[in-house]
């Protein structure tokens, strides 16, 4: 559809829902209705899979994203994402209620927007200057009975300290009072063939009850279970709390691996024995590290902000980042050691890495631990390859050679390492070399293959 073509239709949603004081309806007036206006800012691993549901529960969608190369993909059908196939993307596409744009100038009239852009951390502190970025972005169109919504993980007092005054700043309107301001975290997992967007209970908030119903309204037609809060701290603390538990319990079951390989025990069987208990025990998995772009972050959002707010330490926060920050240095000492063991050297070894992206089944590669092992690898002069047919070629580092999956490329191979375990590949071809195999991942079963 042409901007033009956008353009007089917004001109027309301006008048189509008229009150009897002139106003705009609201968004819970307007929700479910043909033609309401919904706006994604950001369109990546959060926010596409949003915006394509949006769109199928019949909302004309907005996808909003300052990468040109990410927004060309998009408006040429392709997607760059495992949870939003080619065909998923054309179909939303050929509706012609979806529109992928730079242009902010699309963000006119709007009745509810999503904010799903990154919040990394820099030098140990929150960086929302994308968060901030998008919140001035969509001010200037706020209009009375709309909705904005932050999806960003983030700690707990952003949309009401920082969020939402940028908000009132550029409208120059009230949060509560002339529009609706809530905050939903993501919990998008990406390739998980169970949990999606629309099936994973959703947590919902706002910053006055009025905006709690709006904003659960909206959600409520997008998933099949909305999870209100009392506030949007509770929310923002809520999203912290799920990732860090998740890390914490990484971190205890990293670090047992580690004194068990010392000891002489064999971890995975002591998981799977203890795993049989039907109550108290969760089952978590060592591995080479932590990656994407939860774990890695959203516990160290939690402990700057009880540092910075409370001037104290989370300690368990800190001691479970050191564990598996520390894992890859783990992953490159037992190479060394496989290695020492058949009269071999780091150095010129020949080092095959089997998967690179963070996570089995998924080509997201953000904050991978296989990118530290090659790196410490590198380092030591391992003459590395790797295969991982999921992965973006541009996403794997210059000292890393990507190659096929084939008996050439493995017995050619002083050590393999498997650091992610994509099941597309084909596993009993590495048995035939489990005596060479470090297993990160449990994945083999030759009693030849050495584990974690």
């Amino acid at each position: 559809m042409q901007r033009d073509d956008r353009t007089t239709q917004n001109a027309k949603r301006a008048v189509a829902f008229p009150r009897a004081d002139g106003c705009r309806k609201s968004p819970e007036e307007v929700i479910g209705m043909p033609g309401a206006r919904v706006v994604i800012v950001g369109q990546g691993y959060v926010g596409l899979p949003v915006a394509m549901r949006a769109c199928e529960a019949g909302f004309d969608v907005v996808g909003l994203d300052v990468a040109e190369d990410r927004i060309d993909l998009l408006q040429r059908g392709k997607s760059f994402i495992d949870d939003v196939d080619d065909e998923r993307l054309a179909a939303a596409l050929a509706t012609g209620r979806y529109l992928p744009t730079t242009d902010q100038a699309e963000l006119c009239g709007f009745d509810f927007a999503s904010v799903c852009v990154p919040t990394p951390l820099h030098d140990g502190a929150p960086d929302l200057r994308y968060v901030e970025d998008a919140a001035r972005a969509l001010s200037t169109h706020i209009t009375p009975g709309c909705c904005v919504v932050l999806e960003s993980t983030t700690y707990p007092g952003t949309t009401e300290e920082i969020f939402v005054p940028i908000l009132e700043t550029g409208s120059g309107l009230r949060a509560g009072n002339d529009f609706h301001v809530g905050y939903s975290p993501e919990r998008i997992d990406p390739s998980n063939p169970t949990w999606k967007f629309h099936n994973t209970p959703k947590i919902v908030s706002g910053v006055d009850p009025e905006s709690l119903r709006v904003v659960r309204d909206f959600y409520d037609q997008l998933v099949d279970v909305t999870v209100p809060v009392p506030g949007t701290r509770e929310a923002e603390l809520t999203k912290l709390l799920e990732n860090t538990f998740r890390h914490i319990n990484i971190a205890l079951v990293n670090e047992l691996a580690v004194f068990a390989h010392g000891l002489g025990v064999d971890m995975w069987s002591v998981l799977d024995a203890a795993a049989s208990k039907p109550f108290g025990f969760m089952r978590f998995s060592p591995g080479p590290g932590v990656g994407g772009h939860c774990l890695p972050i959203d516990a160290s959002y939690l402990s700057w902000q009880v540092r910075r707010s409370l001037g104290q330490e989370f300690r368990l926060v800190d001691v479970a980042n050191d564990i598996n920050k520390h894992m890859p240095d783990h992953v490159v000492a037992r190479a060394t050691e496989h290695l020492n063991r058949r009269r071999k050297s780091v150095n010129s070894s020949a080092v095959l890495l089997i998967g690179m992206t963070y996570k089995a089944n998924s080509g997201d590669a953000r904050n991978s631990p296989s990118m530290a092992v090659a790196e410490r690898l590198h380092r030591l002069g391992a003459d590395l390859r790797a295969v991982d047919p999921l992965i973006d070629p541009d996403e794997v580092p210059p000292h890393v050679r990507l190659v096929g999956f084939d008996a050439d490329q493995i017995s050619q191979s002083d050590l393999i390492i498997v650091l992610t375990d994509h099941d597309m590949l084909d596993w009993a071809l590495l048995e035939r070399y489990a005596d060479r195999v470090l297993d990160t991942r449990n994945r083999l079963r030759s009693p030849q293959v050495e584990r974690f």
